[in-house]
């Protein structure tokens, strides 16, 4: 290796502030932003990594793999026993036939296209069907690997112009709904390939909400990589919201929720970089879009909804590590009013944050059982609850490690 090349942290026996430095490296942070979302100073960051503090303890690991971005513990620690998946989960068995589909290209296919109408019901149960399942991997695992097949063929049998585009809506939503499948998995090719035939997709349509949708998945999966790539995320977001704008007072219900949803995006995305005025300014105006909708209205992708404007506002306080305040949030939320399962899981599990944020972790852990009891596979792919049952499997507490440990034997994270 070259004198002048970055080691690489995944091969070369190096130390742990070594890789740490390299990780915050890699991730486009400052020593100043690290210490920051730690908590802590730019000093304290440069005594780990210069090996004048010792290794920190787990609770303080696990916070860095989580600020980090870190997939495996072990990247961090280079203890390889210490082998931990903690924002991948462990690979759906039907990924790989979902991944053939994404990859095949219908150009001579003799497969027929089934008529839109059809595609359509059926895309349409296929989103009820996530929505209702606790188990909602294995239930699109199932359906999406014809669905992507039906919806290419569509594209390329469509002779007319209006049809080719109304083709291409479904098809950008068949990625919509494949990119909810293949997130947190083991493969970050296949979600980006997914992500962008997903834009492209909807940019053919030249349908608004299509566009809308693609270009929310587009800017979590921006978000999801990391602090280097909160611009671009930002980019994405902010230039559709532009494009929607002008069609917002003659707009649907559908293309106002959309909206709405990458207005709270681009404040999650600024909580994620501690920009606390800004992230509750996009919270308020998402507030504003919900309350122009109907009271029993949730839009059928991203569930957003007046109901769901509680749940966003826990995330912000939680993105922003105010435990207070996110305790607070959780306590005005009423996760029963949310109905997509996942959804309402996922809020669950931000409750959790809160309650580990303000140093309630008995209620963290009642908490992510709930969550577990909403939608397993949500959970069980989820790295903010694999960082908080981690911990506590490691706490002082009898009772404490044992629910915790019970927790972990449901997700896989330990052996029965």
């Amino acid at each position: 290796m070259s004198p002048d090349a970055t080691p690489d942290p995944y091969a070369d026996p190096i130390a742990f502030g070594q890789r740490l430095k390299i990780l915050r490296t890699r991730r486009g942070m400052t020593r100043s932003q690290l210490g920051g979302l730690m908590g802590m100073s730019d000093e304290w960051v440069k005594a780990l990594e210069t090996g004048r503090r010792k290794v920190p303890r787990l609770e303080v690991m696990l916070r860095l793999a989580e600020v980090l971005r870190v997939r495996d513990l072990s990247d961090l620690t280079g203890d390889q026993s210490a082998h931990v998946a903690l924002f991948t989960g462990p690979g759906h068995p039907q990924l790989a036939a979902v991944k053939s589909a994404v990859d095949a290209f219908p150009v001579a296919t003799v497969r027929e296209a089934p008529p839109a109408e059809h595609l359509a019901a059926r895309l349409a149960h296929a989103w009820a069907a996530r929505h209702k399942s606790p188990e909602h991997r294995t239930v699109l695992g199932g359906l999406l690997p014809d669905l992507i097949r039906d919806a290419q063929v569509a594209v390329r049998q469509a002779d007319r112009a209006p049809d080719r585009r109304a083709a291409q809506a479904t098809l950008a939503e068949v990625y919509s709904l494949a990119q909810f499948f293949v997130a947190y998995q083991p493969d970050a090719a296949l979600l980006w390939r997914v992500a962008e035939r997903g834009l492209i997709a909807a940019q053919e349509s030249e349908d608004p909400h299509a566009i809308g949708v693609a270009a929310w998945l587009a800017a979590q999966a921006h978000r999801d990589s990391g602090p280097a790539h909160f611009d671009a995320a930002d980019a994405v977001n902010l230039e559709t919201l532009r494009y929607l704008e002008p069609l917002l007072p003659d707009a649907t219900d559908d293309v106002l929720a959309i909206t709405g949803a990458l207005t709270f995006e681009a404040g999650y995305t600024a909580a994620r970089r501690g920009e606390t005025g800004t992230a509750w300014r996009y919270w308020d105006q998402a507030r504003k879009l919900a309350k122009r909708l109907p009271d029993d209205y949730y839009h059928p992708i991203t569930s957003f909804s007046r109901a769901i404007m509680g749940a966003h506002a826990v995330t912000v306080a939680v993105e922003l590590h105010a435990g207070g305040e996110s305790v607070r949030q959780a306590a005005r939320a009423d996760a029963i009013t949310i109905k997509s399962r996942p959804r309402r899981a996922r809020h669950r599990i931000e409750e959790a944050r809160a309650y580990q944020l303000d140093g309630q972790p008995d209620v963290a852990l009642a908490t992510l059982d709930k969550a577990h009891e909403a939608a397993s596979e949500t959970i069980r792919y989820n790295g903010y609850a694999k960082r908080i049952i981690l911990e506590e499997v490691e706490a002082r507490q009898p009772e404490r490690r044992r629910r915790a440990s019970e927790l972990a034997v449901k997700l896989g994270l330990l052996a029965q």
